[in-house]
């Protein structure tokens, strides 16, 4: 008996496999052949998958399609994910290839959140740091928040937002936030250059979820007085990568010339 029940599982696997590379729907004889299965075995293991909703039949053209049943499987899945756990190999990378701080920060309304943190050398302030709020228009995590928005919804987000001097390079306005938007979307990665803290450079790029949205961001910062070496470029390929490696741990499916 409990070979039988693995006999059909595998049977209606391989069913699945065969509508997952139709588009477009298939008939029963179609769906039969494809698995490899007689036209009776196929209707009975097909209605069983249809009761499950794991896959439904058209009333006008008789075809079958997978169902939606797939999408809470894959959304509990996906929503078992865990951002730190799945950042943290990306994030000590990065730190190891500059010997630089590395944030994870998410948004929070008009505020960036920082909600991890690697260091080398591990202190106390890293724990501190985790919780604290920083504005977005003047952090480089903030921005990379902000770059797939249009502009009147980064205009709506921060229509309450006083734009205060962090920084000797802080923007004035919600304008010249914007114009440095528009640079930040074409290369794919955000920079703080003395906005946030006088003598402090960051760079950072967005972390995507399985939909392609932003979710968070990552970015390693330096002093330019102490490591005068480090260029934001050269750091921002680092910076995308580990972006990269983040979103597809969390299900991100994006090609190798897309922006992470």
């Amino acid at each position: 008996m409990v070979e039988m029940k693995v006999q059909s599982l595998e049977r209606a696997f391989d069913i699945l496999d065969v509508l997952a590379h139709a588009a477009s729907g298939l008939g029963l004889s179609e769906i039969a052949a494809g698995a490899g299965l007689p036209r009776s075995t196929a209707f009975r293991l097909l209605a069983v998958l249809q009761g499950r909703e794991y896959v439904r039949k058209a009333g006008d053209t008789g075809k079958y399609r997978l169902g939606p049943g797939f999408i809470e499987l894959s959304s509990a899945y996906l929503n078992s994910l865990e951002l730190k756990t799945e950042s943290a190999p990306a994030m000590r990378e990065l730190a190891a290839a500059f010997g630089t701080i590395v944030f994870l920060g998410c948004r929070q309304g008009s505020r960036m959140v920082y909600i991890d943190r690697y260091d080398q050398f591990a202190s106390l302030r890293t724990y501190a740091i985790i919780g604290q709020q920083k504005p977005l228009y003047c952090t480089a995590l903030g921005k990379s928040l902000l770059m797939d928005m249009e502009d009147e919804e980064v205009r709506s987000i921060l229509a309450g937002e006083r734009f205060q001097a962090w920084g000797p390079r802080t923007h004035a306005g919600v304008e010249a936030l914007l114009a440095d938007l528009r640079e930040c979307r074409s290369r794919g990665w955000s920079r703080d250059d003395e906005e946030n803290e006088p003598g402090t450079n960051c760079v950072a790029a967005p972390v995507r979820d399985y939909r392609g949205q932003v979710i968070s961001a990552v970015s390693t910062s330096w002093s330019s007085e102490i490591r005068p070496d480090l260029e934001a470029a050269k750091v921002a390929a680092r910076v995308q990568k580990a972006a990269r490696d983040i979103s597809r741990s969390m299900g991100w499916m994006g090609g190798a010339g897309d922006h992470a």
